[in-house]
C-alpha cells in the first residue's frame, strides 16, 4: 500500500476540492483523487462557460469574441491554478481513476492506498436517450457544446430543462436555427407551469422553433444533414443534436459494491452526508447524491461533510435550495412547487404578480415576466416560489431565506423594498398571503 490517508476524496469537483481543502487545512492528511480536471465541470464546461456566451449574446458580441471570452474564463480547461491551489492548502493530488477496493482501501489506477474516512464527490454524467440512429450521428452534450469553436447552421436541441433551455437561446442567439424538442408538452416541466410558459414565448422571439409534446423517434443521415422524425409525425432538419436529457449520479465502476453499497439514482445519503448503508466513515456529496443537482448545492453539501469530519454536527436542510436558470429572462425557483404541495397533501395559498406593473419594468422596457409565492394554509407560512425575470437570480434571495427561516407573513408583507426595483414585485403578493392567512402562532395572540 502506498499510504494511508486521514481522507480520500474521490472526485476533485466543486465539492470534493471544497472538503479535500478545508481537510487539509485543519492538518489531515487528504487525497484528492480525480481522472479528468481539478475544479470539474463547473469552471470548464458547465455554469461558467455557459453564463459567458449568454452574456456575450446579452451584449451582442459577435461568436469568436464570445469563444475567446468564455474559453479566457475557463483557463483553456487546464486545470494548472485548481491544482496549485489544492497544493497549497495541503492536498495531495491523485491523478487517475479512483475505485474503492473494500474497507479502508482505494486504487487509483490499480495503485492501492489506505483511508480513514473516503468522500464520494464524482459528479454527474449527461443521460444519452435510446433514440435510434442517435449513435450514428454527430452527436453534443453540454460539454460539448460550450467547449467546442464551432457555430452549427442548424442545431436540435434534445430537452426543455435548464441545461436544454439555456444553450438553446445561446446558439440561436448568435445566428444558429435551433430547434428544440421536449416530450413533456412544456419547458422546465418540474417547475410551475407559468416560469415555462413566459421562457417559451422568450425563445420563440429569440427565433428558436419549440417542437412540445413529441419525442424524436428516429434520426438519419441525409445528404444535406440530419433528419428527425417525431413521434408526433413532424420532421426537422439539423446539422448537429446537442443532447440536454438530463444528468445522472457518476457512480458506477467506482467499487462502492465492496462496502455493500449497489448506488440506483445516486449514493444516499443521511442529513448529515454520510452515506446510509455502510458501516465506517463514507461521506458523498454533489450531484453523485442525486439530492439537489447544482453547484451551490454541491457547495452546501461540502460544508455539511466537512463540519461532521471536523468533529461538529451539522444536518442538511434543502427546502430552500434555489434552482436557477441563466436565460433572459432568469427562472428562478425554489422550494416546493404547487405539484409537488399537492403530491405531498399540502393544502396551498397562491398569489402572484406581473412585473410589468412595476417601475422598474416601465423604465427599461424590459421582457415580460412573473412572479409566484406560494404558502402551506395550515401553518401560514411560505413553502415555494418561482419568478421569470430579468436578474430574478438576485432579488429573490429573500423568498429563499423567509422559507429556510421561515419567516412569518406579516413581517415579510411589512418589509420596503427600493424603487424602482423588481424586489417591489414580492410587496402585492406577500400582503394578499398575509391578509388571507395567519401564522397559528399570531392567531394565538
Amino acid at each position: 500500500m502506498n499510504h494511508h490517508y486521514d481522507a480520500v476524496v474521490l472526485g476533485g469537483g466543486t465539492a470534493g476540492e471544497r472538503i479535500a481543502a478545508g481537510l487539509a487545512r485543519a492538518g489531515r492528511d487528504v487525497a484528492l483523487v480525480e481522472d479528468r480536471l481539478v475544479g470539474g465541470i463547473s469552471p470548464y464546461f458547465a455554469c461558467l462557460p455557459s453564463k459567458s456566451l449568454l452574456q456575450s449574446a446579452r451584449r451582442g458580441e459577435p461568436w469568436e469574441l464570445a469563444v475567446a471570452r468564455r474559453d479566457a474564463l475557463t483557463g483553456g480547461r487546464t486545470d494548472d491554478r485548481a491544482a496549485a491551489r489544492m497544493a497549497e492548502a495541503g492536498v495531495t493530488v491523485l491523478r487517475g481513476r479512483g475505485r474503492v477496493a473494500g474497507p479502508g482501501r482505494v486504487e487509483v489506477d490499480g495503485a492501492p492506498h489506505g483511508y480513514a474516512e473516503l468522500v464520494v464527490c464524482t459528479g454527474s454524467e449527461p443521460v444519452i436517450p435510446p433514440v435510434d440512429g442517435l449513435a450514428d450521428v454527430p452527436l453534443w452534450t453540454s460539454d460539448d457544446a460550450l467547449s467546442v469553436p464551432d457555430l452549427p447552421r442548424r442545431l436540435a436541441v434534445l430537452g426543455g430543462g435548464p441545461v436544454g433551455c439555456e444553450l438553446a437561446q445561446v446558439y440561436a442567439s448568435f445566428g444558429s436555427q435551433v430547434a428544440l424538442v421536449e416530450a413533456s408538452g412544456r419547458l422546465l416541466a418540474a417547475e410551475a407551469p407559468f416560469a415555462g410558459d413566459v421562457l417559451a414565448d422568450a425563445l420563440r422571439r429569440t427565433g428558436v422553433d419549440l417542437r412540445l409534446g413529441a419525442d424524436v423517434a428516429r434520426i438519419e443521415r441525409k445528404e444535406s444533414g440530419l433528419r428527425f422524425w417525431l413521434s408526433d409525425g413532424g420532421t426537422l432538419d439539423a446539422d448537429r443534436v446537442l443532447v440536454a436529457a438530463g444528468r445522472r449520479p457518476r457512480a458506477a465502476g467506482l467499487g462502492l459494491e465492496t462496502l455493500g453499497l449497489s448506488p440506483g439514482q445516486g449514493v444516499p445519503v443521511d442529513p448529515t452526508c454520510r452515506v446510509q448503508g455502510v458501516e465506517g466513515g463514507v461521506w458523498a456529496a454533489g450531484d453523485v447524491t442525486g439530492v439537489a443537482r447544482t453547484t451551490h448545492a454541491a457547495r452546501y453539501q461540502a460544508d455539511i461533510v466537512l463540519a461532521n469530519l471536523l468533529g461538529g454536527r451539522r444536518e442538511a436542510d434543502y427546502r430552500a435550495i434555489p434552482r436557477v436558470v441563466h436565460t433572459v429572462p432568469t427562472v428562478y425557483a425554489v422550494g416546493i412547487t404547487p405539484g409537488q404541495a399537492a403530491e405531498l397533501g399540502i393544502d396551498v395559498a397562491a398569489a402572484g404578480y406581473d412585473l410589468a406593473a412595476t417601475a422598474r419594468a416601465a423604465v427599461a422596457a424590459d421582457v415580460p415576466g412573473r412572479v409566484e409565492l406560494y404558502a402551506d394554509r395550515a401553518r401560514g407560512l411560505l413553502i415555494g416560489a418561482a419568478a421569470a425575470g430579468l436578474h430574478a437570480e438576485e432579488w429573490m434571495s429573500e423568498i429563499a431565506l423567509a422559507i429556510r427561516a421561515e419567516t412569518p407573513l406579516s413581517l415579510l408583507a411589512d418589509v420596503v423594498h427600493a424603487f424602482p426595483t423588481y424586489g417591489e414585485s414580492l410587496e402585492a403578493p406577500l400582503r394578499d398571503l398575509a391578509g388571507r392567512l395567519a401564522a397559528p402562532e399570531e392567531e394565538a395572540r
